[in-house]
């Protein structure tokens, strides 16, 4: 247990417990080194706090659960980690179990590492929820107790860079560069001969999200995978960043940054994967191979070049930009990629869908809906914004920011257009904007002239936050009633192309309807008239039925 005693730290403010001394956790603690067996059922549940939770993937293969969870929890005076049992995770997932909340432990257990030497942890097996439990100062660990895993992965999603192994954004230093490179034209003469191709200059034009591979059993220590659209004077070709210096490089790796490349690999390239749309470059494209950065075999050197530091005359391309306006939007073709500028004006709440991949570990998407207005008209772009591996701008989008979205795809459903993201968007939001390329662009420009105009008093009253958002909206069908004594409630569908069984569908719906509002019919067979308080609450129920039925009819 030598190895254990490094993760129980004690904080500054004492524990207070009923007789006002001493840790209840590290009474437990001593009783479970002290047992003869490795598990330890508590005669009274222990009250804990959740002060940190991160995520994995599992090391053991095949495992009930794709992922693991260590738990750093505290009782006041000490903190230490614990693994929580697989069976448990079901807490996780359903938000019971979540920074910031109390534990009830009932049952312990210690697990020894066979594969390591004086590696040991405790795993918690039973717990029970109870209410929040305020934290103060939170600290945690870098790696997770399986020590298989070198890294966590975000609680939810794993496209984002997540945890201390994750190097941030640096400055880059000055260097000198050799005169010696090549061209990327070249590299076709390199890839089928034995020669190791001589240095690259290029520029960053696009830049993928983070892509994770990772399954159970699998032995690769950091499995990632960030794609790159770079350019030179003579064209165009993909570059893929592998496994441990995708950790190391990511946040680096901004669009527009120069970089100088050796001991990079040559491959052929990866057709089935999206590409993003580059039309207002005159660049010939290079897709039958792709650059290759790898952490060892060999081992590639990337060097990041400092703006000031560019020379003219290597003619590299600028990072080209594609912005349309809100007043552009409907007359462009489906999926067809842009960039836009607004200002936001609505944010909706994030959330999570499941993902389309059915191979690996079950992996989520998280977005967002997002209204933003350029004065072009009174109508609003409707972004659908998905997490861009960056969450520290994905998770900060707020009203009266401006936002600015890079390779957005328009989407056209019946009359309905919004924009999508795509695995090379980009967002900036108010306080990212200074240096970035497309500050000079005419469109940008021409936004930021609006905006001058505009009373914050004015567009705040526009604003809004939260709530639950629909988008494509609900199709409802044209319907026009007749009410008669011969056929109390019978309808017309303008749609007579309806399909048997949208036509059975909806005459259930209305033969509920029927049954609901029970007309008096009068001796002398005329039409019936409703009084308008009936009229009103036939009205109000046909309306619900009727989203009811539009939601089974898009379902059909």
């Amino acid at each position: 247990m030598v190895a254990s005693w490094p993760n129980i730290v004690l904080p500054n403010k004492p524990y207070i417990n009923g007789n006002g001394s001493g840790s209840a956790l590290q009474a437990v603690f001593e009783q479970l080194r002290s047992a003869h067996t490795l598990s330890l059922t508590l005669t009274g549940p222990l009250c804990l706090a959740v002060i940190a939770l991160d995520r994995y993937l599992s090391a053991q293969h095949p495992a009930a659960e794709s992922y693991s969870y260590d738990l750093t929890v505290t009782d006041g005076r000490w903190r230490i980690k614990c693994q929580l049992a697989d069976s448990l995770s079901r807490w996780v997932r359903t938000g019971s179990l979540r920074c910031g909340a109390g534990v009830l432990v009932s049952q312990l257990s210690m697990v020894h590492d066979e594969t390591r030497l004086s590696h040991s942890y405790i795993r918690i097996d039973n717990v029970g929820s109870i209410t929040e439990w305020c934290q103060d100062h939170v600290t945690r660990s870098d790696g997770p107790l399986q020590l298989s895993r070198k890294y966590y992965l975000p609680l939810w999603i794993n496209d984002d860079p997540y945890g201390s192994v994750w190097a941030p954004y640096m400055q880059p230093p000055k260097s000198n560069y050799p005169s010696l490179i090549t061209l990327l034209a070249d590299l076709e003469a390199f890839f089928h001969s034995s020669r190791r191709p001589l240095p690259l200059l290029v520029r960053i034009l696009h830049r993928s999200r983070i892509r994770y591979y990772g399954k159970p059993g699998q032995n690769i220590d950091f499995p990632f995978q960030v794609y790159c659209e770079v350019a030179d004077q003579s064209g165009v070709m993909s570059m893929v960043v592998w496994n441990d210096l995708c950790p190391e490089w990511f946040n680096r790796l901004t669009v527009g940054s120069v970089l100088y490349l050796q001991q990079y690999s040559l491959k052929h390239s990866y057709q089935n994967r999206s590409r993003p749309h580059i039309r207002t470059l005159s660049l010939m494209t290079f897709h039958s191979i792709e650059i290759s950065l790898n952490p060892r075999s060999p081992a590639s050197v990337v060097t990041v070049i400092p703006p000031k530091s560019v020379q003219p005359q290597w003619d590299l391309p600028d990072v080209p930009y594609n912005f349309a306006t809100r007043s552009e939007v409907d007359s462009m073709n489906n999926n067809q990629a842009c960039d836009i500028i607004g200002l936001v004006t609505y944010v909706g709440r994030v959330e999570r869908i499941r993902s389309k991949e059915k191979t690996g570990p079950e992996k989520f998407w998280a977005y967002r809906w997002v209204h933003a207005v350029d004065g072009t008209t009174d109508s609003a772009f409707i972004l659908e914004i998905f997490s861009s591996s960056q969450p520290e701008i994905f998770n900060n989008i707020c009203p009266m920011t401006y936002l600015v979205c890079t390779q957005m795809r328009v989407c056209k459903t019946g009359c309905s257009v919004y924009l999508t993201s795509s695995t090379e968007t980009h967002l900036f939001i108010t306080g990212c904007h200074k240096k970035q390329p497309y500050v000079n662009e005419p469109k940008v420009k021409a936004f930021i002239q609006w905006t001058k105009t505009l009373k914050d008093s004015v567009m705040l009253r526009r604003t809004s936050v939260g709530g639950h958002y629909c988008y494509p909206p609900f199709a409802f069908l044209n319907i026009n009633f007749a009410i008669n004594c011969n056929n109390p409630v019978r309808f017309l569908s303008d749609n007579s192309q309806c399909s048997t069984q949208r036509s059975d569908l909806m005459q259930s719906v209305w033969n509920d309807l029927k049954k609901q509002n029970k007309l008096k019919q009068t001796k002398s067979r005329r039409t019936v008239a409703m009084s308008p308080r009936c009229f009103k609450r036939s009205i109000c129920k046909a309306t619900v039925l009727l989203k009811v039925l539009g939601t089974c009819v898009k379902m059909l």
